[in-house]
């Protein structure tokens, strides 16, 4: 039997309780009951199993320690970008090279009023993760009279709570995150984000991923990740389809990997004695199986040059990175109505050929 006083308070236990100094260097995750109130529950240790990590991770990884070791205060950073691109796998490192020196780390994965205070009282250094942070805290809707879930945090970001502690929060979509947060280097000094693998790191990866039996199969899936986007889920998912004796093309009919018509491009038509027409983030259902009609204008407003194409008459270009069409597959035509001096100026150029390019994320980071 063991008794424990908290003040003047007694509870008794059984011989299998631990008492600690310190929280030892593994993994917690926070619960609640109603009775007893706020407690740290066993986390499985965060384990890392790829045997080859893409990308600088590593290296990001280590400034962040660097600098919670040189901070006098609280660390923040937040890792932001859509699903299955490496949030998780950078907090997974994150996480186990923490342990390495010692801090344990605490996982939150729900909002429940009063977490701040109890995090806040942990008095020593501490890795906090809130993972989808967007969901658990963001989607929350408080209480009539509460404080929302979100803003009851600012406090405990601010760096005046007891212990220094790095708190990393992953989140799919940062327009749900408080306008406190976002620019706010004080809270969250760091702010990584994570975007689609370059042609050139997937077509590293199918390299490592696929058997060698299987690398015809390596430009046609680069080729088509140019036209969708494809995070390191979904090549793993047709990596194992491949390896498995499927064909790239039958493997991404059943693939959960579907087509949402939701694509843009950037469209460009080249000429051989003029400067390039632009038609700008235009949607395309890139695996239609219908003509595509799409007008550039001579200038801002008036579209005068009109070019149908089908898609399965373009071709990846690894050089410019985007689809290519040559130009005796367009179909051209012109607005006869418009000023008949601009018409027989454009029908004077001499089309060489037409580029599809995906357009991108934008950059939310700004270049110097």
């Amino acid at each position: 039997m063991k008794a424990i006083k908290i003040g003047t308070k007694v509870e008794i236990y059984n011989d299998t309780v631990m008492t600690y100094d310190e929280l030892p260097a593994r993994s917690y995750i926070v619960r609640f009951e109603k009775m007893t109130g706020f407690y740290l529950d066993e986390y499985a240790d965060i384990q890392v199993k790829e045997d080859k990590i893409y990308g600088d991770h590593m290296v990001k990884v280590q400034k962040v320690l660097r600098a919670y070791d040189r901070f006098e205060r609280n660390l923040g950073v937040i890792l932001s970008g859509c699903k299955g691109i490496g949030k998780s796998m950078f907090a997974k490192l994150l996480s186990v090279e923490a342990a390495k020196i010692n801090i344990p780390i605490i996982v939150v994965d729900q909002y429940i009023p009063g977490i701040a205070s109890y995090l806040e009282a942990i008095d020593q250094s501490i890795m906090v993760l809130f993972d989808e942070f967007d969901k658990t805290f963001g989607d929350v809707r408080p209480s009539e009279g509460e404080i929302e879930p979100q803003a009851a945090l600012l406090s405990l970001f601010d760096g005046i709570s007891q212990g220094k502690k790095l708190f990393v929060i992953t989140c799919n979509d940062i327009r749900k995150l408080n306008d406190f947060f976002i620019n706010r280097p004080g809270r969250f000094h760091y702010h990584f984000r994570f975007g689609y693998p370059s042609a050139d790191e997937i077509r590293r990866y199918l390299c490592d991923k696929l058997g060698k039996a299987h690398y015809q199969e390596i430009e046609p899936i680069v080729a088509f990740s140019r036209r969708v986007d494809l995070n390191y889920d979904c090549l793993r998912a047709i990596v194992f389809e491949i390896n498995s004796g499927e064909s790239f093309r039958s493997a991404i009919e059943d693939l959960n990997i579907v087509n949402l018509s939701q694509e843009h491009y950037d469209l460009t038509i080249f000429f051989e004695n003029g400067s390039p027409m632009y038609v700008r983030n235009r949607n395309i259902d890139f695996f239609n199986d219908e003509e595509i009609s799409i007008c550039f204008a001579a200038d801002d407003y008036n579209e005068i040059l009109t070019v149908k194409f089908w898609i399965e008459d373009s071709e990846y270009n690894v050089k410019n990175n985007c689809a290519v069409i040559t130009a005796e597959k367009l179909k051209i035509t012109y607005d006869e109505d418009y000023d008949e001096e601009q018409v027989r100026k454009i029908k004077g150029l001499i089309i060489d050929h037409l580029e599809i390019q995906k357009v991108r994320e934008k950059n939310l980071h700004y270049a110097v």
